[in-house]
């Protein structure tokens, strides 16, 4: 007997997306997660312009801008050697997203909202259960075994979609994650008060031991992300806090900025990063987030990614629901895979080269040079990371040789944040 036609492991935006998607089209979803909402999420809390359509469509974005969430206008990349590629969301090159800007938001804030979506569109929503396996029937997932309060238990259903997040139990349990040897990186997140100069525009800064992003996250309040090698866990594990402040105070264009700030939020820890699934999906199950795929946060891309696929995988779920042989249900989860990599498939490039690109300071010095010359490539590149300029618009040798061969780099001023 099952407990419902869809159960989906995981309430945040990846799960509450296709919770909400199928729930609206008649389906009987069941939602489980094992935190109490609105709960506290380690997250650079970034929004690209193109996820204000799928918050549009579920009806929540508009709630959301309510709360005071912050919009960007851009993002400006800061490298080892001082030179800052500016970024802007509305520019020259004709692309528009959803929205001229994007959004930062707290991620207990954006959860709790979308999940409320999900729950008004008929999803069934449980939590404070932690989902321990699965419960299988030959080679098919059948449902989930469970801990909760009142105790172990199981649920079942005729699908199962993790969208557990970056370690994920559906996609360990499955036996499908893998992680990959590089880059190996681990983030410490908290909120500020009072940082000095926080503007318009997302901040990262890239230095020779990691990178740290910085952006108004509203309300006052200032999202910190810092970003390092993992082989530094232990020095991170002694004192977050300390570590994080310590590194802040070493910069010196960042230390005066902090004077003043307070912390606002504890200093969390989350990582090693750079896991994904060999794929996305097997008899009875799905996987759609970052329970599928998390590279690395520099693009800031995990909150688009997991509305998206969440949307995407929604069609699929009904066509393996109405299926009428098991074969045919697993041929519409495949198709579901296939549909996920052709339409990542471009990012997820885009992401392994600005990854190798800021893991090496001469590449990233040399790529600034070229981009705080050339605003127009700039430009390209930060609506690439706002998903609404295709990603082969700098998957080209001309985009690279304007990046990398053009030489203006003398006379380019430096900007300021």
């Amino acid at each position: 007997m099952t407990d419902s036609e869809v159960l989906v492991v995981g309430g945040g935006p990846a799960g509450s997306s296709v919770a909400f998607a199928l729930a609206g089209a008649g389906v009987d979803v069941h939602l489980v997660d094992r935190a109490h909402f609105p709960r506290p999420k380690p997250c650079a809390e970034y929004l690209s312009p193109e996820a204000s359509r799928i918050l549009s469509a579920m009806g929540t974005l508009e709630r959301i801008e309510a709360t005071g969430a912050a919009a960007l206008a851009g993002v400006r990349v800061r490298a080892p050697n001082g030179r800052v590629i500016a970024g802007d969301f509305v520019a020259g090159h004709g692309f528009r997203g959803f929205r001229d800007r994007g959004l930062s938001v707290r991620r207990e804030v954006l959860d709790a909202i979308v999940l409320d979506a999900a729950r008004g569109s008929g999803a069934r929503v449980t939590e404070g259960v932690r989902v321990t396996g699965l419960v299988t029937q030959g080679d098919s997932v059948v449902g989930v075994s469970t801990l909760g309060a009142s105790g172990a238990g199981e649920l079942r259903a005729r699908l199962v979609i993790g969208a557990d997040g970056l370690r994920s139990v559906v996609a360990r349990r499955l036996g499908v994650a893998r992680t990959l040897r590089w880059p190996r990186r681990i983030a410490l997140v908290t909120h500020y008060a009072n940082v000095g100069d926080v503007g318009e525009h997302g901040e990262m800064h890239v230095e020779r031991d990691g990178y740290v992003g910085i952006a108004d996250v509203g309300n006052g309040l200032t999202t910190v992300a810092l970003v390092v090698p993992a082989r530094r866990s232990r020095e991170i594990m002694g004192d977050r806090s300390e570590f994080l402040d310590a590194w802040l105070r070493a910069r010196r264009h960042l230390a005066p900025r902090f004077a003043r700030a307070t912390r606002a939020t504890p200093v969390v820890a989350t990582g090693p990063f750079a896991s994904y699934a060999r794929r996305a999906w097997a008899p009875g199950v799905a996987l759609v987030g970052d329970a599928a795929d998390f590279f690395d946060p520099f693009t800031g891309e995990g909150i688009y990614a997991a509305l998206r696929g969440g949307e995407m995988l929604a069609a699929w779920v009904r066509e393996a629901l109405a299926a009428k042989s098991q074969r045919d249900a697993q041929r519409a989860l495949a198709q579901y895979d296939a549909e996920r990599r052709l339409e990542f498939g471009g990012k997820w490039i885009v992401e392994r080269v600005i990854g190798a690109v800021i893991a090496a300071s001469p590449l990233i010095n040399r790529a600034a040079r070229g981009l705080s010359s050339r605003k127009d490539l700039a430009d390209l590149l930060i609506g690439v990371t706002g998903n609404f300029v295709p990603p082969r618009a700098v998957i080209s040798l001309g985009y690279l040789w304007g990046v990398f061969g053009w030489g203006a780099g003398r006379s380019a001023d430096l900007h300021k944040f």
